[in-house]
């Protein structure tokens, strides 16, 4: 007869992990912007930005007029409320004319690195 083992229930806290409640409060409190730098590869970033998002975006920082449709990455980098948790939110969400395209989870990590990377100091 063989025993029949059964999954120790654990309490919702550690199932979803204390870093899930660390990133959630980092972006809350605005500490993801400074661990962004470990998120992804900015060259990469840069490379698909380059590809993707060039032909209606100024990618390379320059672009800072936050007024500008679309905005250029400088500016997005440059909003105040920017984090990291909110660039991956609007990367994986439709958004009006900006076509939809369908980001690995590298390359969204990747193209969040950049963009952060670009924010002035």
């Amino acid at each position: 007869m063989t025993a029949i083992r059964t999954r120790r229930q654990r309490p919702m806290m550690t199932s979803h992990g204390r870093w899930g409640s660390f990133a959630l409060c980092a972006a809350l409190f605005g500490a993801a912007p400074a661990l962004a730098e470990g998120i992804g590869d900015a060259r990469a970033g840069r490379e698909i930005a380059t590809s993707l998002c060039s032909q209606c975006h100024q990618i390379d920082g320059s672009g800072r007029d936050s007024s500008r449709v679309p905005p250029g990455f400088g500016a997005v980098a440059d909003m105040a409320s920017q984090t990291e948790l909110s660039l991956r939110v609007f990367l994986q969400t439709p958004h009006g004319n900006m076509p939809r395209y369908q980001l690995t989870r590298d390359e969204t990590e990747d193209v969040i690195a950049y963009i952060l990377s670009l924010r002035a100091r």
